[in-house]
């Protein structure tokens, strides 16, 4: 019995890819008919002493893909693919909220960037109109108010700058939290 596209067996998993194939491997697998989404964002690069804006992997060296993990070959044997990120040999799914979080982000059209993944802090959730409903983790860096959305499973985050009007703690920061922070302060203590 032949499964189709989108049934419940088929969750999304992050692929990894050798650097600076995402691209190229997104689209051979999107050729071989499954649905992958490669996150991207603007990053100014030099070249020949000019400063030219560039499309970057906002996850560099994954790619997302959904797929049933029952039928993966066609996927590890894709050129790129290094392989599924995994728990020995059990396929990891990304949760379906962080996939979706990550559209939503990625449609907003809000400026992104690679930020390090953060553990520590105060969750929050976005309140404004394009990005309404996103949760993440809200830092103050270099005096610009940033809010962290975090993919737990690749251990990556994605930095966006918004106002802190927009956004409602949901829990309480660890005292522990705040001690190891060091030069980042959470923009919650500022808020609190």
């Amino acid at each position: 019995m032949a499964i189709s596209l989108g049934t419940e067996i088929e969750r999304w998993f992050a692929v990894q890819v050798r650097r600076r194939w995402e691209s190229s491997t997104a689209l051979l697998l999107s050729g071989k008919g499954y649905q992958t989404l490669l996150p991207t964002y603007k990053e100014r690069k030099r070249w020949n002493g000019r400063l030219r804006e560039v499309n970057a992997p906002l996850f560099p060296g994954y790619v997302f893909c959904q797929f049933d993990t029952q039928r993966r070959l066609p996927i590890l044997v894709t050129p790129g693919v290094i392989a599924v990120v995994s728990q020995g040999k059990v396929p990891l799914p990304v949760d379906d909220a962080e996939i979706a979080a990550i559209r939503t982000l990625v449609s907003s059209g809000v400026p992104v960037e690679p930020w390090p993944f953060l553990e520590i802090g105060q969750k929050v959730r976005i309140e404004s109109d394009a990005l309404l409903g996103l949760e993440g983790i809200l830092v103050q860096f270099k005096g610009n108010h940033r809010v962290v959305l975090s993919v737990s499973l690749l251990r990556r985050s994605v930095a966006l700058e918004i106002d802190r009007a927009s956004v409602r703690p949901l829990g309480r920061v660890r005292v522990a939290a705040l001690d190891a922070i060091g030069p980042h302060r959470l923009l919650s203590e500022v808020v609190a």
